[in-house]
């Protein structure tokens, strides 16, 4: 059952416990080092392929790797006079486009990649074969069709699972406790514009066949890098934001386990008595939780290449919040890339 009950007029031995591990582990606040992003496609040139589409994802504010306008196999040829035609998402010839570099060569590259540049881009190749007796001109042509999407990364959340041994499961100060330790774990990350969030208790009564009836605190929260001010750090590092923000959870979620992990020795040598409420070794466990950004989602069968990324979610789909996939909308339908609704 859950605890509850009146606040006691003062805090507990094992409140006194819990506050006193900031001080004997020796939180320090520190400045975080300097952010670093890795790109997802590693190469720089993505060839064509005329049997099917090729599907490419370029994250958000950055540049596309080039789309080479042939496959592989006829870039080791030699191309007799080779012309070059790209066709962007709304049927417009990509020559001349500012947000486009377009090589002699017939390689396309979309820069400064925003979500409304996701769709179809094609491309029509032509060219001459000279037959070797005749020297009869031949006209071939090709057409490549590349998909290109935005896609961004997963914000990160840690979802934190704790046990505390305590005497009772009726014990009114259980409440006091977890605000307690709600308070010194935002002290502890808050540099890090991380809090505790959906934090939650439960007490249970557990036989063992060794140490017969038992009694343990059971305390769930997730860590968040959305605490207030989050948004000036993005400002500061423009275009990358989910980098910033979850490489900063990642520290936070460390520096709790950190927490924990130090907590039974301080316990066990820094005080004489024994607190009522005590942490069950090795109980710290942490699961990571994704979130993606509206009009972003997940799609492990369509987008297996890229199925870790929040990819921008497809004509007639839509994502209004932070969920992980992306929903089918009704008619009408929602008729461009990146919705957040149907209409």
């Amino acid at each position: 059952m859950a605890g509850g009950g009146g606040r006691p007029r003062c805090p507990p031995g094992a409140l006194l416990a819990v506050a006193a591990v900031v001080v004997a582990a020796g939180w320090v606040r520190a400045e975080p080092k300097a952010e670093q992003s890795i790109d997802l496609i590693g190469k720089n040139e993505v060839y064509g392929d005329t049997r099917h589409e090729v599907s490419v994802y370029v994250k958000v504010f950055t540049n596309s790797p080039f789309l080479v306008c042939m496959d592989l196999a006829l870039s080791q040829e030699r191309i007799i006079d080779p012309n070059y035609l790209w066709i962007g998402p709304d049927g417009s010839d990509l020559q001349g486009q500012g947000y486009v570099n377009l090589t002699e060569t017939g390689k396309l590259m979309v820069m400064g990649f925003r979500v409304w540049m996701s769709g179809a881009y094609t491309c029509t190749l032509s060219h001459k074969v000279i037959e070797t007796t005749t020297q009869e001109e031949i006209e071939m042509v090709e057409a490549y069709k590349f998909m290109v999407y935005a896609y961004r990364e997963a914000d990160h959340a840690y979802q934190i699972s704790v046990r505390f041994s305590t005497t009772h499961c009726r014990l009114k100060k259980h409440r006091l406790f977890v605000e307690m330790l709600n308070k010194i774990l935002n002290s502890t990350i808050s540099h890090l514009t991380c809090h505790i969030t959906g934090s939650s208790y439960k007490c249970h009564s557990i036989r063992t066949p060794k140490n017969g009836l038992q009694h343990e605190l059971f305390v769930n929260f997730l860590v968040s890098p959305f605490a207030p001010g989050w948004e000036e750090i993005c400002h500061k590092v423009p275009y990358d934001c989910e980098d910033v923000t979850n490489r900063r959870v990642r520290q936070a979620a460390e520096r709790i386990g950190k927490f924990f992990h130090q907590l039974k020795h301080v316990l066990k040598y820094e005080f004489h008595t024994v607190p009522t409420i005590q942490y069950v070794d090795n109980s710290f466990s942490m699961t990571p939780i994704d979130s993606c950004r509206p009009g972003f989602g997940k799609n492990h069968h369509s987008h297996q290449n890229c199925a870790s990324c929040c990819v921008v979610c497809g004509p007639g789909t839509y994502s209004p919040n932070n969920e992980v996939t992306c929903r089918t909308c009704a008619s009408p339908q929602a008729r461009m890339y990146g919705a957040e609704s149907c209409y």
